[in-house]
């Protein structure tokens, strides 16, 4: 009977140990994939960040061609535009490969930052140019990058708040365990530093 009784005990003890793990197992599940989708959400965020930064690449070439046949002794702030986005592309690829990165996110900030500025100093030279501004083709790209721009701003919006809500989850006890245990590494904001960089491109025809 004591043999019994301690098989019993022994029996009763690796049954509950079997369900602390499950339960234990469940639990690592759960903060594991809840941090996946949390991932997966300012990625998605950022893909459409990459859509509208990409449109605006875009219309850029377009915009200077049309300016460079009217303002024929201004090819240095033109050159200085096509430069800008260049380096702008470059960035925002890397950034669309690793949204999230801090060194990726930075270098996107400072490219995009800089390519703001020098289509804001394209636009302030073009107010000396009526017939340009009058162009329907240049109004009509000034419209779309306007409106490419909004939505620039609300998809950056959208990621930095699903950024947000992944670093705070994967700071929090006892989740912050299972996110340092698989790497869920802290994800960087989209924020342009300069508060002149801040503001979206304005052009006033």
């Amino acid at each position: 009977m004591i043999l019994f009784g301690g098989v019993s005990v022994t029996l009763i003890a690796l049954g509950a140990c079997f369900v602390i793990l499950l339960i234990l197992f469940g639990w690592i599940a759960g903060a594991y994939n809840g941090l996946v989708q949390l991932r997966g959400r300012y990625k998605n965020a950022y893909a459409q960040i990459d859509v509208q930064l990409k449109r605006r690449y875009d219309l850029i070439p377009n915009l200077v061609e049309v300016a460079k046949a009217y303002m024929t002794h201004e090819r240095e702030t033109l050159e200085a535009v096509i430069r800008a986005r260049g380096a702008a592309l470059g960035a925002n690829q890397n950034a669309a490969a690793a949204p999230g990165d801090p060194n990726a996110m930075q270098n996107v900030a400072v490219a995009e930052g800089a390519l703001s500025s020098s289509l804001g100093r394209l636009f302030a030279v073009m107010e000396q140019y009526p017939t340009l501004k009058a162009d329907h083709q240049m109004n009509a790209l000034h419209e779309e990058l306007v409106s490419t721009e909004n939505k620039i701003g609300f998809a950056r919006q959208s990621y930095n708040d699903a950024v947000t809500v992944y670093n705070t989850k994967r700071e929090l006890f006892p989740t912050n365990i299972v996110a340092g245990i698989f790497n869920f590494n802290e994800a960087a904001l989209f924020e342009i530093s300069d508060p002149v960089e801040r503001e979206a491109v304005r052009v006033k025809f």
